[in-house]
């Protein structure tokens, strides 16, 4: 359904368009005047309970969607709110956009955020739950961080001295990005005007890089990029709702039952019993979480992929600290044999197939030299799609994290830039995997007939393959004359101890 360009304007004309018209006509109510953006409805008040009123802007933000911009203020008591809500309808999917802060001018990118959305910033520990809906930009949004963590620090530092010393360390931090308020104060010229405070980005003073990240189940929300989605320090990736997530969202009623199980978990017709598949029985574990220390499960599941193998699912969730870890490792025999897959990536439909990566394949992008030796990433179960942004925000993270030279981040930035590129298919690419225990797979979407642009190569592999796999050393055939050989060697070494025994006592 298209929407009406007049209804919803861009909102750069809207603040354009607002800036021509005189001081009167930008203030007084507005009805559905052309030449007035800005509409203006009396409400009441939830504080003094009198009659304020509420501004309404509809507008939109490029290469997102429609918005409602909402502004409140009673003139009787003061009270003031600000409120951004979706004009849209919530998405199939979660968004989760991540952005990484690394210079002053990064944070003036505009910012929506919706009333469902967490926002994160790894770097100061600190989670902002979902509340109201925001437009915004990153600046203004660590200086709301300032505004509500330092309301109650005055009464945090008598009766909880613990709390108080860790959210000041936080307000600390966002201070030296915004630059301290307390000495920012309104002051007078000599000509009398009110200066206003000075833009955190137009400051010379150094600033700490930080991560920025926006996790909205709705889909709701927004981080604006710089240039075109290639920006390196911009990502954008979705995810599959839970079922709790639906409820939370008003989706799916708290009572409704979950869907029901597959048929070949039914019970046999005729039978008094279920069917019982061995490949959809969960085996728990009991372990230490790796992070923590705490006792967790790890969860293994087998499941049997078509026109390949058995694999084995592990998912290990810790409720202590929120560790999580998901790894996939093979189920079946050793190939005698490796195995070289090349797929030509043309379109993005090739990133929906699925993708089994096991923990000794390694992958490569010749187009922009991108090499991935064996055990990166681990046992990976996803889709082409998956493991690429796996893979982006790995070295993002890594790069962006490092204390490396000025010149080495921009060369890395260029590299993710084609890396980013790739992921939304701007130009064809090969992607090469190469396994030498034949564990991985990549889906073939014509199986069983050969698929056009994907080539299997079965190869030998080499002695010092072998040897890296502990494959030279391993015996499984003919094991049993070995082992009574090494028996009838040990008794004669046997008896000449218990004859020593027997001479010393």
């Amino acid at each position: 359904m298209s929407t009406n360009p007049e209804l919803f304007p861009a909102i750069g004309s809207v603040v354009d368009q607002t800036q021509k018209l005189p001081v009167e006509a930008q203030t007084v109510e507005v009805t559905l005047d052309e030449e007035r953006p800005v509409q203006e409805i009396e409400s009441l008040c939830m504080r003094c309970e009198q009659q304020g009123v509420t501004r309404l802007l509809l507008t939109s933000i490029p290469y997102f969607r429609e918005i409602i911009v909402m502004s409140f203020r009673c003139e009787h008591c003061g009270f003031s709110n600000n409120e951004v809500q979706s004009a849209g309808s919530i998405r199939p999917e979660g968004t989760v956009y991540t952005v990484r802060v690394l210079a002053r001018e990064d944070l003036d990118r505009q910012i929506v955020k919706s009333n469902t959305c967490s926002v994160e910033i790894p770097e100061f520990e600190l989670t902002i739950p979902p509340g109201r809906g925001q437009l915004t930009t990153i600046e203004g949004l660590i200086r709301d961080i300032i505004i509500d963590l330092g309301a109650d620090q005055p009464l945090r530092r008598v009766e909880n001295p613990a709390a108080y010393e860790k959210i000041e360390g936080i307000l600390s931090r966002c201070r030296d990005i915004v630059g301290d308020d307390e000495d920012e104060e309104a002051d007078e010229n000599a000509t009398g005007e009110v200066k206003a405070p000075k833009r955190a980005s137009e400051m010379d003073t150094p600033m700490q890089p930080f991560t920025i990240r926006l996790n909205d189940p709705a889909g709701n929300s927004f981080v604006e990029f710089v240039g075109s989605m290639a920006d390196p320090k911009w990502n954008l990736r979705t995810y599959h709702r839970t079922r709790q997530q639906n409820i939370d969202l008003g989706l799916v009623a708290p009572d409704e039952p979950a869907p029901e199980a597959p048929a070949e978990a039914q019970e046999k017709e005729g039978e008094g019993e279920p069917l019982l598949n061995e490949n959809e029985e969960i085996f728990t574990f009991p372990g230490t979480c790796s992070s923590c220390g705490h006792p967790c499960n790890t969860n293994i599941k087998k499941v049997n992929i078509p026109y390949f193998k058995d694999v084995l699912i592990m998912s290990t969730n810790c409720d202590k600290c929120g560790y999580r870890d998901n790894e996939v490792k093979s189920g079946a025999a050793i190939s005698p044999q490796g195995k070289r897959i090349t797929l030509k990536v043309e379109d993005r439909e090739d990133l929906s197939r699925d993708i089994l990566k096991s923990e000794s394949c390694g992958m490569s992008i010749p187009e922009i030299e991108l090499v991935l030796q064996a055990g990166t990433l681990g046992g990976r179960f996803t889709t082409v799609e998956g493991i690429l942004d796996q893979i982006y925000e790995e070295l993002s993270d890594k790069v962006f994290a490092s204390g490396d030279s000025r010149s080495d981040k921009d060369s890395f930035e260029q590299f993710l830039k084609k890396l980013k590129a790739v992921k939304n298919v701007e130009h064809p690419f090969t992607l090469i995997l190469d396994d030498p225990l034949a564990n991985s797979y990549l889906q073939n979407l014509y199986a069983p007939d050969p698929d056009p642009n994907m080539t299997i190569e079965m190869y030998d592999r080499t002695w010092q393959q072998n040897e890296e796999l502990g494959l030279n050393d391993m015996k499984v055939e003919g094991y049993e004359a070995d082992a009574q050989q090494e028996s009838e060697k040990s008794e004669p070494a046997k008896a000449d101890a218990s004859k020593d025994e027997a001479k010393s006592s």
